[in-house]
């Protein structure tokens, strides 16, 4: 058998494209098929990876940043993230989908690199998340897409879907919840401040906004810590660690509350609607336990459903296993 320093390079590309993450470290991902569109950069020169743009769009007076890659022509994907991180969570997910996808990752306000505005001017709801990635899509024209949501990505996506449910070409859900049977014993004392809304049960969870919780989200239920970069957790708690957001979270945890009246509207959404739907869940995570990916095969009898050995943040821990996942999905799928 040939080595790989004398093979043909067309060879080498067929057999495996190559996405290299932050960390310095070439991850093997499925191979784009015949049909993929080369990647062009900004002067339409063809290159042999996708390139990663990092930009804002003012929307209502709110600065939101994105990140996007992938040919403007291609079917869209939308990525939307969870607490306490941002588009980086899709950091390496991004360019591993971009050479066949156009791609887009927005920060909510109050996380990542978009504005943070005082809570005096703004109210952190995900009624206003949702209309703001809205806003963003318009202004980028986008009026088709597959959406991958996540933690508090997915009551932001299903706004979208409930408000757009014909701009909805597929869902890539993954610890994202729209069951009540999701909702498990971490979510007990968040459940206490939604009945009391009292500054004593606001206060005690204060403690998920620490560096122990923050850690805790990226590791428990991890089979193997190692992958994990300590980067994540060092980086989302430098962002929670900015005068006033640590009130900002609990505005959020407060308004959580709002989702639950939507959740039979949303399954009403997947009956009707039938989008094409990809479950790729970490079994072990504590805060969107298992119980909470079951039921969507309740209204999505064609659901592809899968768990994974891993916790909250998957793609983590089992990146190399949920992107050929999710690359078969959407090349049958997402026309």
């Amino acid at each position: 058998m040939k080595s790989a320093e004398v093979m043909p390079p067309q060879t080498r590309i067929d057999r495996r494209y190559l996405v290299v993450g932050l960390s310095g470290l070439a991850v093997a991902t499925a191979s784009p098929d015949a049909s993929a569109k080369p990647q062009r950069d900004s002067r339409g020169t063809t290159g042999s990876y996708p390139v990663v743009y990092h930009r804002t769009k003012s929307v209502d007076g709110i600065k939101i940043f994105y990140r996007e890659a992938g040919p403007k022509d291609a079917p869209v994907v939308l990525l939307l993230h969870g607490f306490p991180t941002s588009s980086h969570m899709f950091r390496n997910l991004i360019p591993a989908l971009a050479d066949r996808y156009h791609v887009i990752a927005p920060d909510y306000p109050g996380y990542g690199q978009s504005d943070m505005p005082p809570r005096t001017s703004f109210k952190y709801t995900f009624d206003r998340f949702g209309e703001l990635v809205d806003g963003l899509l318009g202004q980028l024209g986008v009026t088709r897409y597959a959406m991958y949501v996540m933690d508090y990505g997915a009551p932001v996506g299903w706004r979208l879907a409930l408000k757009h449910p014909e701009r909805v070409s597929g869902l890539i859900v993954q610890n994202g919840n729209a069951y009540d049977e999701g909702l498990k014993e971490f979510w007990n004392p968040i459940k206490q401040y939604w009945a009391d809304g009292s500054d004593t049960s606001r206060q005690a969870l204060m403690k998920l906004v620490t560096l122990e919780t923050t850690k805790f989200q990226y590791t428990d239920g991890m089979s193997d810590v190692s992958r994990i970069s300590p980067d994540n957790w060092v980086q989302d708690q430098a962002l929670l660690d900015r005068p006033g957001n640590s009130d900002i979270q609990m505005d959020l945890f407060y308004d959580y509350r709002t989702n639950l009246p939507l959740y039979p509207a949303v399954q009403a959404y997947f009956r009707k609607h039938k989008p094409p739907t990809l479950i790729v869940w970490g079994k072990n995570d504590f805060i969107f336990p298992a119980d909470g990916a079951h039921p969507y095969k309740r209204d999505l009898p064609q659901v592809e459903f899968h768990l994974i050995n891993t916790g909250h943040f998957a793609l983590e821990d089992r990146f190399d296993e949920m992107v050929p996942l999710i690359r078969d999905f959407l090349a049958r799928k997402i026309a």
